[in-house]
């Protein structure tokens, strides 16, 4: 199932974006980034809506493959919001 773009809070604290899949037992998250710093005052859903902020920190992590035991939330992003990076 395409999910479009989200991002994906992940087990053990890890953070990504990117371009959502989900098939059976597997998240598949291309164009991903971790998301090491958010620099929000109000959390992921503000990112999710305004896209990346002036103090927020992304590295690029190609294509992340998780079990979905592993999804904790996913949220859907603005995507023209994301897209402007």
């Amino acid at each position: 199932m395409t999910n479009g773009k989200q991002i994906v809070v992940l087990d053990r604290g890890f953070v990504y974006v990117g371009d959502v899949t989900t098939d059976g037992d597997w998240c598949e998250i291309k164009n991903a980034s971790c998301i090491r710093r958010w620099g929000t005052t109000k959390g992921l859903g503000e990112l999710a809506a305004k896209g990346p902020l002036e103090n927020t920190k992304l590295d690029p992590a190609g294509t992340v493959r998780a079990p979905i035991r592993a999804v904790i939330a996913m949220l859907a992003c603005e995507v023209e919001k994301w897209t402007a990076r």
